[in-house]
């Protein structure tokens, strides 16, 4: 579906279970996605289903991340409809043993793009745990702006997000 400079973006199946009950199972690793509701393999199972529909109902939802160099699925990352809003949210996480190497600005960004362009919508958000502070600079990096705290899914979060005009900007003047 996507690739960047060093990640495939492939749409989840009903095959990933496994893996995605598997990766995202480490408290570390959890610890701040879709809150306490989220935290357990029959959760996600039961979520599974909605991700799916969401590429059948909107052409995107949530993906499974691959490495080009190895084909090791490191992270899922996606845009989807924020609960209860109407917006598209724009998200991703990791495998542990993924953090601070950049893939998480660089799936952001990716689905940024495809976002503002061939999903052809105007804006974007993403929220976070207050604590999650890799995510909300991962946000920022990518030009989203802090809005305001409110709760989804079930925890606190801080709300983030960028237009399609802004993305424009921030990207005309990185390539200068």
């Amino acid at each position: 579906m996507i690739e960047t400079e060093r990640l495939i973006i492939n749409k989840m199946t009903p095959e990933d279970l496994p893996w995605l009950i598997e990766m995202r199972t480490p408290d570390a690793v959890n610890r701040y996605l879709g809150g306490p509701a989220m935290q357990n393999p029959e959760a996600l199972t039961a979520r599974l289903p909605f991700y799916l529909e969401c590429h059948e109902k909107y052409g995107f939802g949530f993906c499974t991340m691959t490495l080009k160099s190895t084909g090791e699925k490191i992270g899922t990352s996606g845009l989807q409809p924020l609960e209860d809003t109407g917006e598209i949210e724009v998200g991703y996480n990791l495998a542990e043993k993924f953090w601070r190497q950049g893939f998480g600005y660089e799936c952001a960004h990716a689905w940024l793009k495809y976002g503002f362009g061939e999903a052809g919508l105007e804006r974007i958000v993403a929220v976070a745990h207050p604590d999650n502070t890799g995510s909300w600079r991962i946000m920022e990096k990518c030009g989203m702006k802090y809005e305001k705290s409110e709760s989804h899914y079930g925890i606190d979060c801080v709300l983030y997000a960028i237009s399609r005009e802004e993305f424009v900007e921030k990207q005309v003047g990185e390539d200068l």
